[in-house]
């Protein structure tokens, strides 16, 4: 179930939009997709979304998985990372707030923490130097210093 339908639609309005303008097919695949995305509210790996899909019983390849991610992602829907690793991290962009990130080196947990100073920062900078800031990318790399952490790796230790 999609955690906001409206911005559900409103995404589903931009992609069939930037389907329709690139003249490519709008099929239910790509759609669903999109709905499975939009349900989410974490970062996820191209793997984790294409067994989600999967497990849904969908019948998406793994090959339809990458190429709408690709889509989404140059039509600003859908927000791609490299947080270090090999592997890119992907989460919902339209309607979700400015946030930075916290990556844990050991772990690789990601988590987002938002801090208007950050804004504040960004707008002064671009005044100071007559540049008009269009978007910014935070992330602070360090160790988490939870002692219950699930994902920590038999390295860290």
């Amino acid at each position: 179930m999609v955690s906001n339908p409206s911005n559900f639609e409103a995404a589903k309005s931009i992609f069939t939009a930037y389907l329709e303008t690139k003249l490519l097919r709008k099929t239910p695949e790509r759609y669903a997709i999109l709905e499975e995305i939009y349900s989410r509210n974490d970062h996820f790996e191209v793997e984790d979304l294409y067994i989600s899909m999967k497990n849904k019983k969908y019948q998406v390849s793994r090959a339809t998985v990458y190429n709408t991610l690709d889509l989404l992602v140059e039509c600003d829907l859908v927000k791609k990372h490299q947080f270090g690793k090999n592997l890119a991290q992907y989460e919902k962009a339209y309607g979700s707030k400015q946030h930075d990130h916290l990556i844990c080196v050991d772990c690789h947990k990601v988590m987002e923490f938002c801090d208007p100073r950050v804004q504040n920062i960004q707008n002064m900078v671009g005044d100071m130097l007559k540049f008009k800031v269009m978007h910014h990318s935070l992330i602070f790399y360090g160790t988490c210093e939870r002692t219950d952490c699930e994902h920590k790796t038999k390295e860290a230790s």
